[in-house]
Formats: structure tokens, C-alpha cells, sequence
């Protein structure tokens, strides 16, 4: 591939801004800076860096982000901040997607990629990949409660009954869901279908994946392995 044509697919900007960046010697690969945008390159393994700041080849991005509450997953946020503002232009020029998407009121892993594949292999329903959630209800949460979740309940306006793969009672008022399906406000329906309510919201994994140690509104790439993990039905 040649160095323009890398640059750009790595969100730098149109073919002509990155044609700019090469002629003024803002990228160098290995130390030694590249002045011909037809420089062909080998994608292995490639790291560059552009104005000084290192960069490495990624032909698709796929990462977790520890959503913070107050924040929507929308490119046009309405009311409160988009997650979008928490990545810098570059990435965004790839054409950043959510994997899903969290209410603006839940915090928690949220993931994002520019692979219309795995967003697909996520977010369909026939996949039925696993969400886990942490919540605090208002009330205590009974042991009919537990039973009712996990035998399924009806919501309005949708059809079939949703129950939950797994629940477990953390505390009085806290309680961890386990759902393969993703309607609107599912989690929260839910609880309020049993006679209760969701206070608090927190998605704490998908598939296998269990959300890294991240401060809130931080984020980090995905390796190969973590994307595997998100993408298995089972909750390991």
C-alpha cells in the first residue's frame, strides 16, 4: 500500500491533506522520514509517526470504552454529551460506530469499532450475545422477584417474553441481569415489570468480555483475543 493511501485509511484526512502531511515531512517510519507519497509499504507490523506522535497500522479499530453516565451514543447528541467527543478526530475520520448503544443514564462498557462486520456479528438478534448488568433498585429486591426475571416477563409493545439467562442478588438493592436480547430500555422494563426500579445502570461485560479497568470516559484498543471474547454467546 502506498503511504498516502495508508494514511488517509487511518483517518489523516482526504487524500489531499495527507499528500500535504508527507510533503511537509511530518511522517517518518522507523526514524526516517518519507517525502514520497507513493513509498510503498509493507502493513506488518507498521508503526509511524506523524508531527513526532507514534502511531501503529490498524486495518479495522475495535475498542472498549467505560461509559460514563451523561453521555449519549449518538453522533448528534440532543441533551447531554455524545461519547463521540471522547475520541480525537482521527479516529472519528474512520468512521467510528457504536456496537450497540447504553441510555444516557448507564454507565459501563460500551464498544466501538469501524468493522461493519463485527458491529453486525454483535448486534444482531439471531446472534443472541450475552449482556451483563449491575443495577441498584429502589426497593429490595424478593426472591419472587428473582423468579419472576428469570422465568420472563412481558413488556409493552413488544412481543414475546424476556427473561434473563442468569440473576444474581448482590446486596438488598442490587442485583446483576444477564440478557441476550436488546430492546429499547430492556433492563429497566424489566425491573419495572416485576414491580420495581432501576436506580443505577451499569453493563459490566458482553459475551466474554468483562470491561477492563478503565476509569470512567477512558478506553482502550481491543487485541485480537478481546475481540473473540466479545463476540462468544456464553458467559464464561
Amino acid at each position: 500500500m502506498f503511504l498516502e493511501k495508508m494514511l488517509q485509511s487511518q483517518g489523516f484526512g482526504s487524500r489531499k491533506h495527507c499528500q500535504q502531511l508527507i510533503k511537509n515531512g511530518a511522517i517518518a517510519i522507523q526514524g526516517e522520514v518519507i517525502t514520497n507519497a507513493k513509498h510503498k509499504l509493507d502493513l506488518n507490523n507498521l508503526s509511524f509517526s506523524v508531527y513526532g506522535e507514534s502511531f501503529a497500522y490498524r486495518e479495522k479499530v475495535y475498542i472498549a470504552l467505560n461509559k460514563p453516565q451523561d453521555y449519549e451514543c449518538s453522533h448528534q447528541a440532543t441533551h447531554h454529551f455524545s461519547v463521540f467527543d471522547l475520541f480525537d478526530d482521527v479516529l472519528m475520520n474512520r468512521g467510528l460506530q457504536c456496537v450497540g448503544r447504553l441510555d444516557q443514564d448507564t454507565s459501563g462498557l460500551l464498544l466501538l469499532t469501524d468493522d461493519g462486520q463485527f458491529l453486525q456479528a454483535l448486534t444482531h438478534p439471531k446472534k443472541h450475545v450475552a449482556k451483563v448488568y449491575q443495577m441498584q433498585t429502589a426497593d429490595p429486591v424478593t426472591e419472587q422477584q428473582i423468579q419472576q426475571l428469570q422465568q420472563g416477563v412481558e413488556l409493552r409493545n413488544e412481543s414475546g417474553v424476556f427473561a434473563a439467562t442468569d440473576v444474581i442478588q448482590l446486596a438488598e438493592n442490587e442485583l446483576q441481569l444477564t440478557i441476550h436480547q436488546g430492546v429499547y430500555h430492556q433492563v429497566k422494563r424489566m425491573l419495572a415489570a416485576v414491580g420495581n426500579k432501576v436506580e443505577r445502570l451499569h453493563r459490566r461485560q458482553i459475551g466474554a468480555l468483562v470491561l477492563p479497568e478503565l476509569e470512567q470516559g477512558k478506553w482502550i484498543y481491543l487485541t485480537e483475543q478481546q475481540v473473540e471474547l466479545a463476540k462468544t454467546r456464553m458467559v464464561i
